[in-house]
């Protein structure tokens, strides 16, 4: 399986696709320096199969690897992913 995230800034969005198909969005809304992840969904034929963890981590990644944004997690899967991994926790705490 081929997965990637593709960032939609003008719609405040990333989609996350698999083998070319759309399965998956995470939405956020900017706000000073903080990028507030206020909704992630996954294709409910594709739910409980792991895409929305390997989504959250791809987003993650991205925000981690091309912004300075300090992450303000606004979904409630987003926060128990967060607790998940502290390895990404670093991002909550950007100044």
């Amino acid at each position: 399986m081929s997965d990637v995230v593709h960032h939609l800034p003008e719609q405040n969005r990333y989609v996350f696709a698999t083998d070319g198909v759309e399965v998956g969005l995470t939405d956020y809304r900017l706000v000073d320096h903080d990028i507030h992840i206020t909704h992630t969904e996954i294709e409910p034929s594709m739910r409980r199969t792991g895409l929305a963890s390997e989504m959250v981590q791809a987003v993650l990644d991205h925000i981690r690897a091309e912004t300075d944004y300090r992450v303000v997690a606004d979904c409630p899967y987003v926060v128990t992913w967060l607790r998940r991994h502290p390895e990404y926790q670093a991002l909550e705490q950007r100044t």
